[in-house]
């Protein structure tokens, strides 16, 4: 097995290019090769177990290889994977569609499928954009965001992104922006900005790859309300916080807020496949009806059966294992012990979504972390810790005690 794992390695170094990752270091380094998963751990080709303290990028939910998504996989696998969704249906994009508009009843009753996060905020500013267009307001071309704030990698959502570094020589083109870093910062805006607005777009109550900052309490009902005045579309960006990571099952809920456009992706499938949704009202449907107004965006995948057989049996599971209810305890408990720790300079947190502050050497500390059998990845000098929500308080000893060694 050791000369397998060899020849793997030698031909990831050949041949594969690894996101967010400076190939130059990564060329030298020795990667862990992942085999499998169960629970909150992931599992090297040598028998070492890694508690899975990211949930692998933000996507797992009820841990890896749960029985009732990987039945669901097995089952819809052998009816149908795929067929097309242009001029076509199937029995489980509408059951899912169904479903995710159910949890906003009379408010946002159309769901468009796409791939990822990206690809949700994609459809959220073309659909706004287009509408605007067909809609007697051609005017409104111009998308407001937050600074600091990011949406995704396609050209549209990197533009809208406010982190320079993920949006050098590509991003800087793109969508008409306007960038601001507060609610205060919206009550100034200039006259022409408001009016000229078609959708402002926020990732709510906390930004994800600023460092896990949340925002403060009360702020998104006031954007909220801010934008209905304005006629403004509101765009919430719930890829990395939907599917209970606040403690809610969207973050939204948490201050009830109902936005024109809801982007979702991520925890979707409980971190099993690509698939994301968009959330829309019925009046922005509408404007889109006849055959010069339709919305033409689309992908070879979209609201593939495999993929929505295996969202809704993650959302299944939700009801059964009642996943919500120790969502606020095991953040709590991270946060108190987190704090009461020398070392460690802040600590930022949203239900089960936390950052912590060592200073410096953020890369180097979450490889000592791997080495004790925790795996995550840090945002600069925050180390993020998000574990998969079915996590146990064993499990967090486990991973405090690891943190407490490096500290």
């Amino acid at each position: 097995m050791k000369d397998q794992v060899n020849r793997w390695i030698s031909a990831d170094h050949a041949h594969c290019w690894h996101p967010f990752t400076d190939q130059e270091s990564w060329e030298s380094d020795v990667p862990v090769v992942i085999c499998r998963g169960e629970g909150s751990w992931l599992f090297d080709f040598e028998g070492k177990r890694y508690l899975d303290a990211n949930s692998s990028i933000w996507t797992n939910i009820h841990g890896h290889s749960h029985p009732v998504i990987v039945k669901a996989i097995q089952d819809q696998a052998a009816t149908l994977c795929h067929s097309s969704y242009l001029g076509l249906a199937n029995n489980k994009a509408s059951e899912l569609a169904e479903k995710l508009c159910s949890f906003f009843p009379d408010s946002l009753e159309r769901c468009f499928f796409s791939d990822d996060g990206s690809t949700a905020l994609e459809v959220a500013f073309k659909m706004s954009l287009q509408w605007r267009q067909q809609n007697g307001q051609k005017e409104r071309t111009g998308i407001i965001a937050f600074e600091n704030a990011y949406h995704g990698d396609t050209l549209g959502a990197a533009s809208v992104g406010g982190v320079s570094r993920f949006i050098k020589g590509y991003g800087e083109t793109g969508l008409d922006v306007y960038r601001v870093g507060s609610v205060e910062d919206l009550l100034s805006l200039p006259e022409v900005v408001v009016e000229t607005a078609s959708a402002v777009v926020i990732e709510p109550l906390i930004q994800g790859v600023n460092q896990m900052r949340p925002w403060p309490k009360g702020m998104l009902a006031e954007l909220s309300a801010w934008a209905t005045q304005h006629g403004i579309h509101l765009i919430l960006d719930e890829v990395m916080t939907g599917f209970g990571r606040t403690g809610e099952m969207f973050a939204c809920q948490n201050e009830k807020v109902i936005p024109d456009f809801l982007c979702l992706a991520k925890g979707l499938t409980g971190g099993t496949m690509p698939l994301a949704a968009t959330l829309t009202k019925c009046e922005i449907y509408e404007g889109f009806k006849g055959p010069d107004r339709t919305f033409f965006y689309g992908h070879s995948y979209t609201g593939n059966a495999l993929g929505c057989s295996v969202a809704l049996a993650n959302l299944s599971i939700f009801e059964s294992e009642n996943t919500l209810a120790g969502i606020e305890e095991k953040g709590a408990y991270l946060e108190r012990e987190l704090t009461n720790i020398p070392r460690i300079q802040e600590v930022r947190r949203v239900g089960l979504i936390l950052g912590f502050e060592v200073g410096e050497g953020g890369q180097e500390f979450c490889l000592k972390l791997r080495e004790r059998g925790v795996l995550t990845r840090p945002i600069l000098n925050t180390i993020v810790i998000m574990p998969p929500l079915s996590v146990t308080m064993d499990e967090l000893k486990f991973l405090i005690k690891a943190i407490k060694l490096e500290c």
